[in-house]
């Protein structure tokens, strides 16, 4: 594999756990909402952190949450020292990570995690938030997408073999898995697609228009919220059109999340 094609299939499934695990989240809320029960929200876009403390503030919310109240709070939190904050930070994701599955992949995952959230308390992240915005977005997500090789494969072999495609130590640069063979026009639109739903883009666009709109009167202001209404009609409509096209082209989808 060659270190385009496998950073490419990184991040690609970055993408695509961030949206599956989210998406039958929030199906979940809305299937409880018609029965009158009100959940909270689970994701809150986890990829726009700028550190990985905020990074799990944002990133399956009940499950951060749980640990904290039920493990992190209990073993005594930060309010022992500094040292005992450290060891129940690397429990509580030592456990986080056996929570996904019984193998020691998960566990190299969690343990990543609680590794670099001691770092940002030992000073690391003083030194972010000096930092350009970007640089500490570009550093939390290296450290997402590098964990999640350990997430996704199935041992260590694998895990390093991986990392060693993308740090490009293979022995041989082209291969059957060359990035020119995964770039087409359809990944390019989803793609774009999913850059842009993960960074509240089309939120953002939301509340843009809702203070646009708070600004008019009379015709207009019921010219432009209907015109606003209808589009997004047709958007959602597409969009359901679109995803039963891609369900009914394959036999069996189920949700990456159901393996935990």
């Amino acid at each position: 594999m060659s270190p385009g094609a496998a950073w490419l299939g990184i991040i690609s499934y970055t993408f695509q756990i961030y949206f599956d695990f989210s998406g039958y989240s929030d199906m979940a809320i809305g299937l409880g909402s018609i029965f009158g029960f009100r959940i909270p929200e689970n994701f809150n876009f986890p990829y726009i952190s700028r550190s990985i403390k905020d990074s799990w503030r944002r990133w399956h919310i009940s499950l951060s949450t749980w640990f904290r109240d039920y493990l992190y709070i209990p073993l005594g939190g930060n309010r022992k020292g500094n040292v005992r904050t450290y060891v129940n930070l690397f429990i509580v994701f030592f456990l986080t990570g056996l929570w996904h599955g019984a193998s020691w992949n998960f566990v190299a995952w969690g343990m990543i995690h609680g590794f670099f959230l001691v770092l940002e308390r030992l000073g690391l992240g003083k030194i972010l938030n000096k930092l350009w915005k970007p640089i500490q977005h570009l550093y939390a997500l290296f450290v997402v997408i590098f964990a999640l090789v350990l997430f996704r494969a199935d041992d260590f072999s694998y895990a390093w073999g991986y990392y060693k495609a993308m740090l490009g130590l293979n022995n041989s640069q082209t291969g059957m898995y060359e990035l020119s063979k995964y770039l087409n026009t359809e990944f390019y639109i989803v793609l774009v697609i999913a850059v842009l739903a993960s960074a509240q883009f089309f939120k953002n666009g939301r509340l843009w228009f809702e203070e646009y709109s708070n600004k008019l009167t009379g015709k207009k202001l019921i010219a432009t919220q209907s015109t606003f209404s209808l589009t997004m009609i047709l958007f959602y409509f597409g969009l359901l059109v679109l995803c039963s096209a891609y369900l009914l082209s394959n036999t069996y989808n189920p949700f990456i999340y159901y393996r935990f």
